[in-house]
């Protein structure tokens, strides 16, 4: 690597991560605001990489994103490194052409990564380097929204209401942090030989990303039409949440100003990230023990039809039709395909959790266990498990006119769709059962 510091003058380094934005960046404004030269780096960490396919959207959108911010970075004669490899050999290589005094970075929650930043923390204070982390992808995190006992919430209505008392008691929560305008504060640099996605073994998809826009006049009605997936109705803000693209700060004054219901899906969200953290061994099991001795059929081929959208109900099969081939599935739907694969086809929701992790743009560890787990009933502030969804009824209900079904779903009430694969009123009894013997 070229030293681009004479004389080794003393550099800070920001790690962007899930965080991929210039503008409202927590950590990156502290890094920036911090008297020294900031040199930025982003890591395509092979461990979290080696288990994707070659064609996975999520890390073209990761490219296209760290390319839109180099293109701004330009302006000031600088750029992004970006490396690929183990997180600990990658920052040891940087550390070998810059003199480090400080490492910063934004807060991660899940399971992988909070082991990981123990490690980089562990190795960075060895060399006398200062690991600072910040909160950044939530508006309250950890051990801030807390029963009085100090005992983590596991219900989401006392857990809502304790943050937005918070909230409304201390605003500075959702002020912004203006790093966009230090931006003279990163080293002067330029990338003669960039990384592209094919050194790493992927292929890039140039039309994955598009930048977020507030879509206020949509968000104005999201309590009305949020529930019908053939309008084009919600805020489409889930992947930039994900990979930080846009501020959660920016998008809960947004919501407090427009829609509550939608701050109501912001909060969710937060809910699910604490019960992750309080709670790391969802990430394994059911919530509720008793749940974990439910006698799962897990018929392969049934599992098969429902992930290829041939189970022979439209709304589900038009749900996973979409998800296969965007990367999306609209929020009802998710819930009712969800319910069909755990309660009509008795197939573990661990097996559904995974196929959506490898499928979802937006995914997110903790929000994808938390929906599945709710669905399966076997979560915290779970659903009853005797409440099953009717899937032909929720088409009726939610797509009277059948225009998302017969978007994803071309040959539907034709004689080439498949029959059910499970006459729904023998599923509920059969699920019933089942968990009343499991439980």
């Amino acid at each position: 690597m070229e030293n681009l510091i004479e004389d080794r003058q003393p550099v800070n380094i920001f790690w962007f991560r899930r965080d991929l934005r210039l503008y409202d960046n927590t950590a990156l404004y502290h890094a920036l605001t911090n008297g020294i030269k900031v040199l930025p780096v982003f890591i395509f960490d092979r461990k979290i990489l080696h288990n994707l396919s070659a064609d996975d959207k999520r890390v073209s959108f990761i490219y296209r994103a760290l390319e839109l911010i180099n293109m701004e970075l330009r302006k000031s004669d600088t750029s992004i490194r970006l490396f690929y490899g183990d997180v600990p050999d990658i920052l040891n290589q940087i550390l070998e052409d810059y003199t480090v005094q400080n490492v910063f970075a934004n807060h991660d929650y899940e399971p992988y990564a909070t082991e990981r930043d123990t490690q980089v923390k562990k190795m960075l204070e060895q060399k006398g380097i200062n690991f600072i982390t910040y909160k950044d992808q939530v508006i309250f995190e950890k051990d801030e929204i807390v029963k009085s006992s100090g005992e983590p919430y596991t219900v989401f209505t006392p857990y809502s209401n304790k943050w937005h008392e918070k909230l409304r008691s201390h605003q500075n929560y959702i002020q912004s942090y203006k790093s966009e305008n230090h931006l003279d504060s990163f080293i002067k640099s330029s990338l003669k030989d960039p990384l592209n996605l094919s050194q790493v073994g992927f292929s890039e998809d140039q039309d994955i990303f598009s930048t977020f826009k507030p879509r206020t006049e949509v968000l104005k009605e999201y309590h009305k039409t949020r529930d019908f997936p053939a309008l084009d109705s919600t805020s489409r803000v889930s992947v930039h949440l994900r990979f930080g693209t846009v501020s959660i700060r920016q998008l809960v004054r947004k919501a407090m100003e427009i829609n509550h219901v939608w701050l109501n899906e912001l909060i969710w969200r937060e809910f699910f990230m604490q019960i992750l953290w309080h709670f790391p061994n969802v990430a394994n099991e059911s919530f509720r023990p008793k749940y974990r001795f439910i006698r799962w059929l897990n018929n392969e081929s049934d599992f098969e039809a429902w992930c290829k959208g041939q189970t022979g109900y439209p709304l589900v099969d038009a749900g996973m039709r979409e998800l296969n081939e965007t990367g999306f599935m609209h929020n009802r739907v998710r819930m009712v395909t969800a319910s069909f694969l755990v309660k009509h086809l008795l197939i573990n929701w661990q097996w559904g959790e995974a196929y959506f992790a490898g499928k979802l743009l937006d995914f997110e560890l903790s929000s994808n266990n938390g929906n599945w787990q709710w669905a399966a009933g076997t979560g915290c502030d779970a659903a009853p498990y005797f409440r099953i969804f009717n899937p032909t009824a929720q088409a009726v209900k939610f797509d009277p006119d059948h225009i998302y079904i017969k978007k994803w779903v071309p040959e539907f009430n034709t004689p080439s769709y498949p029959k059910p694969i499970v006459e729904h009123n023998f599923a509920r009894v059969r699920c019933l059962e089942t968990y009343k013997t499991g439980l």
